[in-house]
């Protein structure tokens, strides 16, 4: 037990702030046009760099919280101890995964060119590990259902049960059918404290009872959240892969065929009471066939390290007090709206420099002044997703990223969360915030980038000098579009390549400028490439 304490320590460890994560290769979606760009999406793959062979890959679409998840580093390090890839689908092609709308086709074709390109040919083959968020966490299920002989795992994130009628993009859910199911596969679904709705696990519970064969894990997500990506969130879903790689992939892995999993036997598993707020009495987790608690009210999971681990996430003293979080800006309070998808809409001032101020407080429950009494803990604010990054605990940069800049949903949003710890008195306190952008700026003198090309370099050069100017004279930004490459100021830093990588391999830097509120416009980017020689 000692072992499973420790563990649950980890997991409480602070949240780690992200930043955007190297892609080594990406490819256009042939076959499909986004309404959100008006052309064709793009696919982001990442390979660890002392991957010899990609053993699995872990699929998602844009959202929000799949990059926070796919950016985090020890998730990263985790990810190249399995030697699993990453595919990150921006932006999104189909909630549904209805495959009458060519998405399979447009997913097959994704994964060939990919395979081209990377030079890693698996990656055509190789199982799969569909996760989405919120509004697409029904499409892990459904892709699995219609690919079940490749699907290694399900990842349905603050998301959805399978086969629900209350999926996250609002509308009705595919019909199996009769005899389609997901019998063997293991799927996890995730669901945060403070946006608990029983409507949503029942669906998970009723499927275990119609589909016996099932093996549905469960995670109440204590203390969290809809919006946000904990460290002890990602250290479980880790946990997750690491035992569907231990449990289904086989010793030996073709590279030029698809992997036969191991079908999961339930009854081979282990079962643990689902969560529920506050009880102190629960089932003790036990194997399936020896399991004396409710079935009906029971998830399955792998083994016991997983059941108990599960368990210890539940573990917290009980009835402490609720406790809420408010936004200021510039020492002034942000406007709470209750009814608001995000509660928190809010427009910062952008300094020349790019940075902007947002600080959190704990407050009343009217989220309108001060809290009288609160956890002494402090209070921390972290990136879910957007062009942005962390200066330290109320400074942020706008720093635009691989998303590019058409895309009028996208471009301009960012989503915080703030987290304040719980204490032996309080619980934890998470809350929400959207800022929206001004982007274009298109008032004030026009500027232009001068960016000359780059030329190719060789397989062992430590660094590029990037140097595109502002006719304006501005300082001029710049960010990794593909490539093993990050930046550093006005430097390319390049970093390691796997060792099965196909040359010449690309690399494309975007150079972009602000402009000044009232002053001067915003530039229009310009993308260079360069190829790296072995």
């Amino acid at each position: 037990m000692k072992k499973y304490r420790l563990l649950f320590v980890l997991f409480l460890l602070s949240t780690t702030s992200t930043k955007a994560g190297v892609y080594q290769w990406s490819v256009k979606l042939d076959g499909y046009i986004s309404s959100e760009i008006k052309d064709n999406p793009d696919a982001f793959l990442w390979i660890p760099h002392n991957c010899k062979q990609v053993k699995a890959v872990v699929v998602s679409q844009q959202n929000m919280c799949e990059e926070t998840l796919f950016d985090h580093p020890r998730f990263r390090e985790a990810m190249s101890e399995l030697d699993f890839g990453i595919i990150w689908i921006a932006p999104g092609i189909d909630h549904q995964w209805d495959v009458t709308n060519v998405c399979q086709e447009v997913f097959d074709k994704m994964l060939a060119d990919l395979a081209e390109i990377s030079g890693y040919h698996e990656i055509i083959y190789a199982p799969i590990v569909p996760l989405g968020h919120s509004a697409m966490a029904t499409f892990p299920w459904n892709f699995a259902a219609w690919n079940p002989t490749r699907t290694l795992a399900v990842v349905s994130y603050k998301g959805d049960a399978p086969r629900t009628n209350l999926t996250g993009y609002g509308r009705e859910n595919l019909e199996w059918g009769r005899t389609r199911n997901i019998d063997g596969i293991p799927g996890l679904m995730i669901e945060g404290e403070y946006e608990w709705w029983e409507a949503r696990v029942n669906p998970a519970l009723a499927f275990r009872m119609m589909y016996p064969e099932s093996c549905i894990s469960f995670l109440s997500d204590r203390g969290q959240g809809h919006f946000d990506v904990s460290d002890k969130v990602v250290n479980y879903i880790m946990l997750f892969l690491r035992k569907s790689a231990k449990y289904r992939l086989p010793e030996n892995h073709p590279l030029d065929e698809p992997v036969e999993l191991i079908k999961l036997d339930p009854q081979k598993g282990w079962l643990a009471e689902r969560w529920r707020e506050n009880r102190q009495k629960r089932s003790k987790p036990a194997p399936y066939v020896d399991y004396n608690g409710n079935r009906h009210d029971a998830f399955w999971y792998y083994d016991k390290e997983m059941a108990e681990v599960t368990e210890h996430y539940y573990q917290e003293i009980p009835n402490r007090k609720e406790q809420y979080i408010s936004f200021l800006s510039e020492g002034k309070w942000i406007d709470f709206d209750e009814d608001s998808h995000s509660q928190y809409d809010f427009t910062p001032n952008i300094a020349d420099d790019l940075t902007f101020n947002i600080s959190a407080i704990y407050s009343d429950v009217s989220h309108s002044k001060p809290a009288q009494d609160h956890s002494k803990r402090k209070i921390q604010i972290h990136k879910v997703n957007g062009p942005v990054e962390k200066v330290n605990d109320t400074t942020f940069v706008l720093r635009f990223y691989r998303t590019g800049f058409n895309n009028i949903k996208r471009t301009g949003g960012i989503c915080l969360y703030a987290q304040g710890p719980e204490d032996n008195k309080y619980k934890s306190a998470v809350q929400q915030i959207y800022l929206k952008i001004p982007f274009p700026l298109t008032q004030g003198e026009r500027q232009y980038i001068l960016f000359p090309g780059l030329p190719d370099i060789s397989s062992g050069t430590e660094s590029v000098m990037l140097d595109a100017v502002s006719d304006q004279g501005l300082d001029v930004s710049y960010y990794v579009k593909e490539g093993p490459a990050e930046v550093e100021g006005n430097k390319l830093v390049l970093t390691k390549i796997p060792p099965r990588a196909k040359f010449p391999l690309k690399v494309t830097v975007v150079a972009w400028q602000y402009g000044l509120k009232g002053k001067i416009q915003s530039a229009e980017p310009v993308e260079r490439s360069f190829f790296i020689t072995k």
